[in-house]
């Protein structure tokens, strides 16, 4: 296999391909998360050193491929080409897939801090959630969003995506627990839109 999972496809954009990667881009990969340490460091779980190591990366890259092919997670990373070593400039992720009565995900995201402002998030993030009810045939998506996380919050907004609550020390960001916005959208709101 090269370049993606055969159960993930390549999404396109009118300026992105996103797409599931295999173990050939983890020093894209190690580039992305090395060139945004700082910028995403307030956003993520506290990171160890070895987290910036080929290595590891070329571990997640191999556990998120087990996810994708479980159908636990649908995970994209998107950039500006599909030619070999373009940059990798984010990543939208599926999270937690549970199928039967409930239907539903929770979404997590990521972005390059070089292009931030440029719309990329939100042009990803609809063909991500295009496919979670085309091809996954999900009902439901659901964000947790720190509320001092007025970028994200934005852009979720600006999909549809309505608040349901507060959920009180939600997750441990950068070792400390963080209270977090619980955002869903419906997929018959997003029909609707």
């Amino acid at each position: 296999m090269t370049g993606r999972s055969e159960h993930a496809p390549t999404l396109r954009t009118k300026r992105l391909v996103l797409r599931t990667i295999d173990e050939t881009f983890a020093e894209q990969a190690l580039d992305f998360v090395l060139r945004n340490r700082e910028a995403l460091i307030e956003w993520e779980p506290a990171r160890s050193k070895e987290y910036y190591t080929l290595d590891v990366q070329k571990r997640f890259i191999l556990d998120d491929l087990h996810g994708v092919r479980s159908g636990q997670i649908a995970k994209f990373w998107f950039s500006e080409s599909d030619q070999p070593g373009a940059p990798l400039l984010g990543t939208v992720t599926l999270n937690n897939i549970v199928k039967g009565a409930f239907q539903s995900c929770h979404l997590g995201y990521r972005t390059d801090a070089a292009v931030r402002g440029k719309g990329y998030m939100t042009e990803a993030l609809a063909q991500v959630i295009s496919y979670a009810w085309k091809e996954l045939n999900l009902h439901r998506i659901e964000a947790n969003i720190m509320p001092r996380n007025a970028a994200s919050l934005k852009v979720v907004e600006k999909l549809g995506f309505k608040h349901e609550g507060v959920a009180r020390d939600y997750l441990r960001i950068n070792g400390k627990w963080e209270d977090h916005i619980h955002m869903v959208l419906l997929n018959q709101a997003w029909e609707e839109r």
